[in-house]
């Protein structure tokens, strides 16, 4: 069965800052939100193929680290599907990724945002900058709130075995 929520984060680790998309699924990894749930897919880049992933989700959250500057460092805004065509390009943006999946399915996406991750440093076989670092630990913070508003909690595991003479939990 497909998770009803998928988180897709865009990067490339070998890229400093470019990593924080990669390293912020990492980071939900730990904190573990229930598999049956939500699913978690990296990608070095986005491709038509993607929109595939998109079939049958409640929500979608697009995590990439953005070479532009962001207000505050880390910014959540809704995506709307591009129109037309995707460019002739073996990449694409979120809002491409949207606008394959009308095109294929002929029905509007699920609803879907980005989480822009500002970076400054993209150089090859560069760690992530300190500034990343901190932009990240703000946009993990960020993406656990959205993933809250729509996933719900695992279930909580009994901590107490049924007494059936006292007909309930003792």
């Amino acid at each position: 069965m497909t998770p009803p929520v998928l988180v897709i984060a865009v990067g490339n680790r070998s890229r400093g800052d470019d990593a924080l998309g990669p390293c912020l699924l990492d980071a939900l990894r730990e904190t573990g939100p229930d598999a049956a749930q939500v699913e978690l897919i990296e990608e070095f880049q986005l491709q038509v193929e993607q929109a595939l992933d998109l079939v049958g989700r409640r929500a979608v959250l697009f995590v990439d680290a953005s070479r532009a500057p962001v207000e505050g460092g880390v910014a959540l805004t809704p995506l709307a599907p591009q129109a037309g065509h995707p460019p002739a390009s073996h990449t694409l943006a979120p809002a491409a990724v949207l606008g394959v999946y009308a095109q294929v399915q002929r029905e509007p996406p699920p609803p879907a945002w980005l989480l822009a991750i500002e970076g400054s440093a993209f150089g090859l076989g560069e760690g992530l900058s300190a500034a990343a670092a901190r932009r990240l630990a703000q946009a993990q913070a960020l993406a656990l709130r959205w993933l809250a508003q729509f996933s719900p909690p695992a279930p909580a595991a009994a901590t107490a075995r049924p007494d059936p003479a006292a007909g309930g939990v003792r």
